[in-house]
């Protein structure tokens, strides 16, 4: 199989995810990463945090999420890369809302480089986010 027909600006994905603080234990327990400025708002605001956090990997990997969707099968993730610029706060009562836009951004003959934009809160959480997919 091959990618499908895609350009430069096209957008082939796009995603929100809702986390509240069961997926943050969840994740926690999936990832052995038991920091509790995670899930503990004592002790994030001791060390002046604005709030509970998302783990940068949960973060990380729901970005990455929707190009492997739309990638079906008909290709890989050979390379991801990100900035973590802002945290996602995840409030206690509200939780948080992660979205993300994937978008074409270089296509050569091994396949593509897809640019993803994930905020939260109004602002950009990862920067120079970055999937490289490669097609089978």
């Amino acid at each position: 199989m091959a990618l499908p027909e895609i350009e430069v600006g096209q957008v082939v994905a796009e995603r929100e995810y809702a986390i509240d603080r069961g997926s943050l234990v969840r994740y926690a327990g999936a990832s052995g990463d038991f920091n509790p400025i995670h899930y503990r708002d004592d002790v994030a605001a001791s060390v002046g945090l604005p709030g509970v956090l998302a783990h940068g990997m949960l973060t990380m990997g729901l970005a990455v999420q929707p190009v492997v969707d739309w990638l079906d099968g008909r290709g890989w993730v050979s390379g991801y890369g990100v900035r973590f610029t802002r945290p996602v706060v995840v409030d206690p009562a509200e939780g948080a809302t992660v979205a993300v836009t994937a978008t074409v951004g270089a296509v050569d003959e091994a396949g593509a480089r897809i640019d993803l934009t994930v905020s939260a809160a109004g602002g950009t959480v990862l920067g120079k986010a970055q999937v490289r997919v490669t097609a089978l």
